[in-house]
C-alpha cells in the first residue's frame, strides 16, 4: 500500500511540477528534476523520505 502511494505522489508531484511549467514559470522543472534525482537516490539507497513521512502519518505497509 504504501509503495502505491509513494508512486503516487510522486506522479502527481511531476504531472503539478509540468504544469507549473507550462502555465505560470520554467523553473518549476527544477521541482520535477527534485522528485526524479529523489526516486534515483531512493532505488540505490533503499531509504525514501516520503516513506517516513507516510508512516509517521499512520499509514501501514
Amino acid at each position: 500500500m504504501i509503495n502505491r502511494l509513494i508512486r503516487a505522489i510522486a506522479g502527481i508531484f511531476i504531472i503539478i511540477s509540468l504544469l507549473l511549467a507550462v502555465y505560470v514559470n520554467q523553473n518549476w522543472l527544477w521541482f520535477t528534476a527534485f522528485v526524479g534525482v529523489n526516486l534515483l537516490q531512493s532505488s540505490f539507497t533503499k531509504w525514501c523520505l516520503m516513506e517516513d513521512i507516510l508512516k509517521k502519518l499512520g499509514i501501514k505497509d
